[in-house]
């Protein structure tokens, strides 16, 4: 059909004029047309760690990572080869299919809805038990499951030791019928954190073996947490003692505590100096469970005034509560 052009002197019906209004608004809203794009990603993962189950079954947890808008999934990476994807409201996964008797290094990222991705978290390494010839049969039931309330916001949970034809290779820890935590077969407690104040929770454990054997599940324990807040008091180091020494014309601040009940040794605390965080403290070895010292260099000048207090990691992963704050003078 010919087209017959409009003389320019008239203007466009009103129909023409309200289908351009409504395409300028359309154009308007499009990214390309002023919009806001998130273009931030979140935080790294903290708190990183990682427990092997079985010979072939590693369980890897971590601390929610922050972001401007919200965190939709965690990406697991083995030797840098993502193998999990969970989504961003949860903070656990079992790697399954591993080798037995196999070293892995493991890593998490955090991804938001636009797809921009965080950094790796802290690179954590995993040497998985050796597999056992043909083991079918569970490992006994754990006995004699205990609760107790440390403060608002966590649980310590005891129980006997579990026995097995080979050997047990791990406790997984339950809450209701959800998986909350898993630890060493060697380790027949653990601290639960993240709970709420004034609520009732029951929790049952299995023991596992290497072949991925799993015991009939304890008897429930039904542990209430304390009303109101707190600080944490129940996972912080106790009989928290700070002085002073000079040595070779400086001077170095000595600490001194009892570390916390957390079912394990704790290996890593945050050191806390004038009210902001001074360094990490990390145990190479076998650390410390009934008595921890630590002394660290502070400077030349005599007569100075330092508050100090100090904060476990806990087997979780996340910060336990801080100490006392002591105050010190150097001279």
């Amino acid at each position: 059909m010919r087209r017959i052009p409009r003389p320019s002197g008239h203007p466009a019906p009103p129909a023409l004029l309200t289908l351009m209004a409504v395409t300028a608004a359309a154009l308007g809203g499009c990214a390309w047309g002023g919009g806001t794009e998130d273009t931030s990603a979140p935080a790294a993962p903290r708190g990183l760690t990682v427990q092997a189950g079985s010979s072939t079954t590693a369980h890897v947890m971590w601390n929610q990572a922050t972001d401007d808008t919200e965190v939709t999934a965690y990406e697991v990476y083995r030797d840098a080869k993502r193998v999990k994807e969970v989504p961003g409201r949860e903070s656990m996964v079992d790697v399954v299919g591993l080798e037995p008797s196999a070293t892995y290094r493991f890593t998490v990222r955090a991804r938001d809805a636009e797809g921009n991705v965080s950094e790796d978290s802290k690179q954590l390494t995993v040497t998985m038990p050796a597999a056992t010839a043909a083991d079918r049969k569970p490992p006994s039931r754990p006995e004699r499951l205990k609760g107790e309330a440390e403060g608002s916001r966590a649980a310590m949970l005891s129980w006997s030791k579990s026995s097995d034809d080979n050997k047990v290779a791990s406790y997984e820890i339950f809450q209701g019928g959800s998986k909350i935590h898993s630890v060493g077969g060697n380790q027949t407690a653990t601290l639960v954190t993240g709970l709420r104040p004034g609520t009732d929770y029951t929790f049952t454990v299995k023991a596992r073996d290497a072949a991925d054997n799993f015991s009939p599940a304890s008897s429930e324990v039904r542990v209430r947490t304390a009303p109101g807040k707190d600080s944490g008091r129940g996972t912080a180091p106790t009989g928290f003692r700070a002085g002073t020494h000079r040595a070779d014309g400086a001077y170095y601040i000595d600490l001194a505590w009892t570390p916390p009940r957390t079912g394990g040794a704790v290996a890593e605390y945050q050191i806390q100096l004038d009210g902001r965080t001074a360094t990490s403290l990390v145990f190479g070895g076998t650390a410390p469970t009934d008595k921890a010292e630590h002394s660290f260099y502070i400077g030349k000048k005599a007569g100075e005034r330092h508050r100090v207090r100090i904060r476990p990691k806990l087997p979780d992963g996340t910060w336990g509560g801080y100490s006392p704050e002591r105050t010190v003078t150097t001279g």
